[in-house]
Formats: C-alpha cells, structure tokens, sequence
C-alpha cells in the first residue's frame, strides 16, 4: 500500500505563488506516476498535472506556463509550484499516485484547500 499527504494549501492574492507538497510513504518503490488534481465547489475534480517517475509532465490547458510539477524520487516527495495564481485556480487539490501499467490513479490524499482572492 501507498499512502500520500498533501499539504501547502493556503490563501493567497491574485498573481500570488504557492507550492503544494505531496509526501508518499508505504510501498513507493511500486509508484509510477504521480498526479495534482483539483476540485472547485460544484465542479467536477479535474487533472491538473501528471508527473511520472523519468520526470517527464503533462499539464491541463488551464494551468501551462504557470503551474510546474516535479518530483524528488529520494524523498518520495512531488511538488506543484503554482505562480500567477487566479481567482478560477481556487479548489481542493489532491496527489494521487498510480503503479506503471495502470490506467486511474490508485491512492489518494485526504486534498488542500487553495483559495485565491481578487
């Protein structure tokens, strides 16, 4: 089993920053992928990025150029750096990890709020 724990969240103006950690524990030798999901209230939850363990990323339309997602395999530990924050970026974010060779996202966190402010 993988447990992951996101934290980070916080308030933050328009055109802030805020970077979000992902810790994983458990079996993370078995970890291929992990994600950044979002879900705004009365929205459904959406991908926000996708980082797999050779480093390589994919982004959702909304958050290119301002969102970088990374990871530190040492440590277990992927990151979100969020800049130019608005107001539309407010949601629950949450890591989620998956093994190679499976399709959805297998272990999720408990999410952190990220309210930003106009």
């Amino acid at each position: 089993q993988v447990q992951v724990v996101e934290s980070g969240g916080g308030l933050v103006q328009a055109g802030g920053s805020l970077r979000l950690s992902c810790a994983a524990s458990g079996r993370t030798s078995s970890i291929y992928s992990m994600g950044w999901f979002r879900q705004a209230p009365g929205k459904e939850r959406e991908i926000v990025a996708v980082i797999n363990s050779s480093g390589s990323t994919t982004y959702a339309d909304s958050v290119k150029g301002r969102f970088t997602a990374s990871r530190d395999n040492v440590k277990n530990t992927a990151y979100l750096q969020m800049n130019n924050l608005k107001p539309d970026d407010t949601a629950v974010y949450y890591c989620a990890a998956r093994r190679l060779g499976v399709f959805n996202f297998e272990y999720w966190g408990q999410g952190t709020q990220v309210t930003v402010s106009s």
